[in-house]
Parts: C-alpha cells; structure tokens; sequence
C-alpha cells in the first residue's frame, strides 16, 4: 500500500504510531501496509483521518487469488456463464493460521491424554 506508507512517512508518523490508531500491533500493521493482510474498511477511515486525507486518497486494493467457476445450467444449456470469485489472500492467511492453531490443540490435548492414561 504505497500511498498510505508514503503518507505516513511524510507525516512523520512511525508503523507503531499507526498501528495504534487501528488497535493491532506493530507487525500487524506493517503487514496490512505491505499489502500482505487486508485494511479493513473501518480502519482505511481511522487511517484516513490520522493522516488527514480522503479515504480514498489512500485506499488501495490487492488483488485477490482468482477462483474460476463454469456454470453451465441456463434454460437453453448451450450458454456457459464464467463467474470468478476473488480470494483475498488474508483470508487464505488466515486459513492457514487457523490450521496452524487447530495443529497444536491437537498436540497438546494428545500430550494431555497420554497423561491421564499413564496415571490410570
């Protein structure tokens, strides 16, 4: 998100001082800036009135992963409708941490149970 970093610094405000204005912390914030995790719509406002510009004289969009669906059921069925669906790649992210998370329940309630049954 160059515009908004470019901003940013103009002002002179660190990663951290922005950070703030959303409520996440430092590393967060420098990811949503890189453009690697999403700018919520409310924050791009909160970002927006820090650096004291338009909304949209900041917000930028990354484009998403692309997913490709054919649907072909239309009452002729000879036409062939392309839809394509956008991914955000927060949310494939967060997908992805997620199983991370799931991982180490798993572990950990597996470490849990050998306990019990050892005492058994």
């Amino acid at each position: 998100m160059e515009k908004l970093r470019t901003l940013r610094k103009q002002r002179g405000y660190t990663q951290e001082y922005m950070s703030n204005i959303i409520a996440t912390d430092v590393s967060n914030y420098s990811r949503k800036e890189s453009g690697d995790v999403r700018i919520f719509d409310d924050e791009w406002e909160k970002l927006a009135n820090a650096l004291d510009v338009k909304v949209e004289d900041i917000k930028e969009e990354k484009p998403g992963n692309t997913v490709n669906f054919n649907d072909s059921s239309t009452n002729s069925g000879t036409a062939i409708l392309n839809n394509h669906y956008n991914i955000p790649d927060y949310i494939l992210e967060n997908q992805q941490e997620y199983i991370n998370l799931l991982k180490q329940q798993i572990e950990a309630l597996t470490a849990e149970n050998k306990k019990l049954k050892s005492r058994k």
